[in-house]
């Protein structure tokens, strides 16, 4: 009997091995994704408070050239 379940238990231990190794590697690309998406929506809220800058800008040159209604 323990002739068949060692070999069975040794099958086991060695997949669990591998999806241990499956969940690290898993873990450490989240993190990764993580890093990248801070660092996107980092960027994303520079452009827009840049675009918010050029819009002000644009609102004082068209008021400057009296191009819009005060």
């Amino acid at each position: 009997m323990t002739d068949i379940v060692v070999p069975v238990l040794q099958k086991i231990q060695a997949q669990l091995g591998r999806v241990e190794t499956d969940i690290a590697n898993i873990k450490e690309d989240m993190h990764h994704i993580k890093v990248r998406m801070t660092s996107i929506e980092e960027n994303f809220v520079s452009v827009n408070r840049r675009m918010d800058h050029f819009g002000l800008r644009l609102d004082r040159i068209e008021r400057r050239l009296d191009l819009v209604e005060v």
